[in-house]
């Protein structure tokens, strides 16, 4: 008996569970090439970043970050376009940004989870209306079947919970291990956007005095009154 065999006794069911495994496949492959498309190397992006900011060259901060189609790129890039409006902007700008780009790499998954759940309880489903239709041939006979009978409906019950399984398990892996990729972004995202706050802040010399605030009661007349006073002294 081949696959195919196998499926067909599976009945309607059977054909719900075969949606579910091409549906997590397709989701599997696509966010695998979406989170390997992100991948960045934060490291050497920083530093580039700040070699071209530090030199105030922002456009090409832009160009750079525009090269880069990866979710720490565009949220610089979108933090960058609004320096001219100050630090307020900047950082709601890099928030929406992040917000943003998060939801990008947790898209469809929930899909992949709901499927992971969906497509065991479809299995026992096709097993209790199989074991329902084989102890209803039962009644019909009056109880008069063989034991090969009984077994033969009970293993074709059975088919759906082992396809359902076969689906269930490899698509609850695959989550699980997207959601850990997604956590690992999102960190990196967090940490590289508070160093890129931290470039645009305000750069003060270090051990250099702060300027001393004005003296309500010392203003421009006292410095005529210095000078008057040293060239009484000469």
């Amino acid at each position: 008996m081949n696959f195919l065999d196998l499926f067909a006794r599976g009945g309607i069911v059977m054909g719900l569970i075969l949606v579910c495994s091409v549906a997590a496949l397709a989701i599997a492959v696509e966010r695998y090439l979406a989170l390997r498309k992100a991948r960045l190397d934060v490291g050497q992006f920083m530093m580039k970043v700040k070699s071209i900011y530090h030199q105030g060259n922002l456009a090409g901060v832009l160009t750079f970050c525009s090269q880069k189609d990866a979710p720490i790129a565009n949220i610089i890039r979108r933090g960058i376009m609004k320096v001219d409006q100050g630090d307020e902007k900047v950082r709601q700008a890099v928030e929406d940004a992040g917000r943003r780009e998060v939801y990008h790499l947790e898209k469809r998954l929930p899909v992949l989870a709901s499927i992971a759940g969906v497509a065991p309880m479809l299995g026992f489903l096709g097993t209790v209306t199989g074991m329902i239709g084989a102890f209803q041939q039962i009644e019909s006979l009056a109880g008069n079947v063989n034991p090969g009978d009984l077994a033969g409906g009970i293993w074709e019950a059975l088919l759906t919970t082992a396809f359902g399984l076969i689906v269930g398990i490899p698509a609850y892996a695959a989550y699980n291990y997207f959601v850990t990729r997604v956590a690992r972004f999102v960190h990196e995202m967090e940490v590289t956007t508070t160093e890129f706050l931290d470039i645009l802040a305000p750069q003060r010399t270090k051990g250099s005095p702060a300027p001393a605030e004005s003296d309500p009661g010392r203003g421009s007349g006292s410095l005529v009154l210095d000078d008057e006073y040293f060239r009484k002294k000469d």
